[in-house]
């Protein structure tokens, strides 16, 4: 099935587009062509989008805060037969009557150059800097350290981790090259072991090698010594009471997730 995806913003539209993907994720088989207008804020820009929706009419979804603009746009797609979704009336609405507040219109009004996105920013540059056991002199700064056997997602997952305001260090876990003494003195961040199944971890290295056009058998990929890999490090995060998180049938952002709850728990405990 083929669908034409109109996504109307008067800010950035992320917000819009992460809705979208997440309920097109529930659907199988769905050819999807995405129309995507971001910074919406004059009735000529709207007309020409509307003329757009006219000639591959389908679903729109819209966060449009000015009244004028949406009225427009929720009168001419009635008119074309369309189903135009505000998905973020639902939420707004409800904090309006528990808050007894009327929301601000404006646009754009969560990408404000605050302290939280300052503490983003500091995050990310953090992160980057302490990819794969770098700068363990600094480490008693992160919020969180992932330590792990190589390809176990730990840079991808501190990235993201990063982007929600965590710095985040991380460092592999090789048999052969013990840790920095300071992964064992850390008194602030939370260290998370990250593992995964011997045979996961071998299919995702040899894609690895593959995407290198390195030779595909060599010890990084042989069972027994992966299995032993994975084995000293369940040891290491087992010795020094670290919670661990098995990745192997998580997403990154399901193991983010996860890595946060423990954040959290830690903090209601402290």
């Amino acid at each position: 099935m083929r669908l034409h995806l109109h996504l109307l913003s008067d800010s950035t539209g992320e917000t819009l587009e992460n809705i979208a993907k997440a309920a097109l994720a529930q659907y199988d088989d769905v050819e999807t062509i995405r129309h995507f207008w971001p910074m919406v804020r004059s009735e000529a820009h709207l007309e020409r989008i509307l003329h757009e929706i006219t000639q591959n009419p389908g679903l729109v979804l819209f966060t449009l805060v000015n009244v004028d603009m949406r009225q427009s746009l929720e009168s001419r797609c009635r008119a074309l037969g369309l189903a135009a979704v505000a998905p973020l009336d639902v939420v707004t609405d409800a904090l309006s009557t528990m808050l007894g507040q009327r929301a601000k219109a404006r646009p754009g009004r969560q990408h404000m150059l605050d302290a939280a996105y300052f503490q983003r920013v500091e995050a990310i540059q953090y992160t980057m800097a302490h990819d794969d056991g770098v700068g363990h002199e600094d480490w008693e700064e992160a919020d969180i350290l992932l330590a792990g056997v190589s390809r176990s997602s730990k840079t991808p997952t501190s990235i993201y981790l990063a982007n929600r305001g965590y710095k985040t260090a991380n460092i592999p876990i090789v048999i052969e090259v013990p840790p920095p003494a300071a992964l064992f003195q850390l008194r602030n961040p939370l260290v998370v072991g990250l593992t995964t199944s011997a045979d996961r971890l071998i299919q995702v290295r040899r894609n690895r090698l593959l995407s290198l056009n390195q030779a595909p058998e060599t010890s990084y990929v042989d069972q027994e010594a992966v299995a032993r890999e994975v084995a000293c490090a369940r040891r290491m995060f087992a010795d020094n009471g670290w919670p661990v998180i098995d990745v192997t049938r998580r997403s990154i952002e399901e193991t983010a997730a996860a890595i946060i709850a423990l954040v959290s728990e830690r903090e209601q405990h402290l």
